[in-house]
């Protein structure tokens, strides 16, 4: 991979992207939607030869489901650009702005942040997403998927440019916004990594291992994102069907995305009662690693749970990834927060309570990018908080947190306008 030529074409489409009205480039993406509808067979031909590789290699059935594609997440993925078309351009927007007592006007105004470098694992849609809003906040993108997505990955590129060069997209089309990396070494990470002056930010979306390799690496500038050590508290004051209700979705809906929980804390004064009722909605499904006073209460059952074992202190801050969750007894709230503010990954973390005064508390103290009273940690997503999409949610507090959308892929300069004052 030639990182210099490569980054010397996005750096061009870039600036092109950053002249273009909001108009000009809805159009381009009207395009881009058109040519992957016109695309998809070969879209899901190319995936399907993906996920029969995968699983030839012995890929789990979770992570399986992330790299597969279906008529179903096609779909999800047109949507998803049209809802990015429909909003608000953020760039050129005044953010702030005054006149100085010398007479000078200061504007404060968002600007694309230029080139931006995405590397990913699995997910294909990621590839359409990560565009679509790069595309529309006016920044080139590099994409960097995994090998076993690569060729859903290369499929999906080409429908997109195909698009942007299409009569459809009126000459506004800038192909050149975007390229993908080929996935043939390792070393490409690293070249993307260190390409100060060339990549303006770099953004790692994938598993804990990924994540820390990219920001023990960068030089370029990198937004934290993905994994996600998600924790669920059953509050004294719970209402225990809707604990054991969200428990469940949080856990087994998609268990291998980052949004979904790892370990559920439970108050003692409710345990006795929840413990069993959780272990019999999680039977033949959900693997449950016991603290000692959690396994106590279980192996008391009748008839004896299955599912549950002794956990090792390493299945607490750990990220399964896998229909398996950890499960600990606490205290109270304040055991409850402390506990997860030593073990999260600032994520998603979520308190199911009656008590106002303790949801209060939990979501003021909990250190994450989202915090959940009585709903399922598995809303934190770019579609769902009406973004369209999300290049991946980012746990760090710097710049950007949570989902991120259009506005997370923008950053402001000043303008300031006199006429011919001096300091």
């Amino acid at each position: 991979m030639n990182i210099n030529e490569i980054c010397d074409k996005l750096r061009a489409g870039s600036d092109t992207l950053a002249l273009q009205t909001a108009a000009q480039k809805n159009i381009a993406l009207s395009a881009v939607i058109s040519s992957i509808e016109k695309m998809r067979p070969d879209i899901l031909a190319a995936n399907a030869e993906d996920v029969a590789a995968a699983r030839a290699k012995g890929m789990s059935e979770s992570l399986v489901e992330r790299l597969a594609l279906d008529d179903k997440k096609i779909n999800s993925i047109i949507e998803s650009i049209k809802i990015i078309i429909s909003q608000t351009d953020p760039i050129g927007e005044e953010t702030a702005g005054w006149k100085t007592p010398g007479g000078m006007t200061i504007r404060q105004v968002r600007v694309p942040l230029g080139v931006v470098a995405i590397i990913y694992e699995s997910r294909p849609n990621v590839t359409a997403d990560a565009f679509a809003l790069a595309y529309k906040s006016g920044n080139a993108i590099l994409l960097r998927g995994s090998s076993s997505a690569l060729k859903s990955n290369k499929a999906i590129v080409s429908a997109i440019k195909a698009g942007l060069e299409s009569k459809e997209a009126q000459g506004f089309g800038v192909a050149s916004a975007i390229e993908l990396a080929p996935c043939e070494s390792h070393d490409e990470v690293q070249e993307i990594l260190t390409a100060v002056g060339k990549v303006d930010v770099a953004l790692p979306r994938g598993g804990a291992k990924l994540i820390n390799m990219v920001v023990d690496t960068a030089k370029v500038p990198v937004i934290q994102t993905g994994a996600g050590v998600c924790h669920l508290y059953v509050d004294e004051s719970a209402n225990l069907e809707m604990a054991e209700n969200i428990a469940w979705n949080a856990k087994t809906q998609r268990p291998g995305a980052c949004n979904a929980i790892e370990c559920i804390l439970v108050n003692e004064k409710v345990a006795e009662e929840f413990l069993p009722r959780l272990a019999k909605r999680f039977e033949n499904k959900v693997q449950i690693r016991c603290d000692q006073k959690t396994f106590d209460i279980l192996s008391h059952c009748s008839p004896l749970p299955t599912n549950c074992t002794l956990a090792q202190e390493s299945d607490f801050g750990f990220e399964f990834l896998d229909m398996i969750c950890a499960v600990k007894i606490v205290a109270d709230v304040n055991e409850a927060i402390s506990y997860i503010n030593t073990h999260n990954t600032k994520h998603s973390e979520c308190i199911v309570t009656e008590n106002r005064a303790n949801s209060r508390l939990f979501q003021a103290k909990v250190d994450a990018a989202c915090v959940y009273v009585n709903s399922s940690t598995r809303f934190t997503d770019g579609g769902e908080f009406g973004f369209g999409a999300e290049l991946g949610i980012s746990t760090q507090k710097l710049h950007a947190r949570g989902p991120m959308g259009i506005k997370a892929l923008t950053t402001t300069k000043y303008l300031i306008d006199g006429d011919g004052q001096i300091r």
